[in-house]
């Protein structure tokens, strides 16, 4: 089986850097995406072991994400939380349509391999 996703959306607020006690870089995004005819959704992405200018994205920017969902679960006021969020392969400003394209050629090529496997 494969866990793939796309996303084209818009940041919705700053994102978040931090280091992790690993030693590793984590970019924290929020992506609104629009549903014609519906309420737009605000999705979570975290994207680990991100490049330097991985948190150089402006708020409303316009956003291609592909990765895989993951849930993950944490203890948190004395009992289990959970949250779903995207972990992200690549997050590019959709106006870049070389970068954009690559991405998702990569994704569909894991789609392909999974599906004729």
């Amino acid at each position: 089986m494969t866990n793939v996703v796309v996303l084209v959306g818009r940041l919705a607020r700053p994102a978040e850097t931090r280091e992790l006690p690993s030693g590793d870089r984590l970019v924290a995004y929020e992506v609104t995406v629009d549903r014609p005819g519906e309420r737009a959704e605000t999705v979570p992405v975290v994207w680990v072991s991100a490049p330097a200018s991985a948190g150089d994205h402006d708020v409303d920017e316009r956003l291609l994400v592909v990765g895989r969902v993951r849930r993950r679960f944490y203890r948190a006021g004395g009992s289990t939380q959970s949250r779903t969020e995207v972990v992200a392969e690549a997050v590019v400003n959709a106006r870049h349509t070389k970068r954009a394209a690559a991405a998702l050629q990569r994704a569909q090529d894991r789609l392909a391999e999974a599906v004729l496997s």
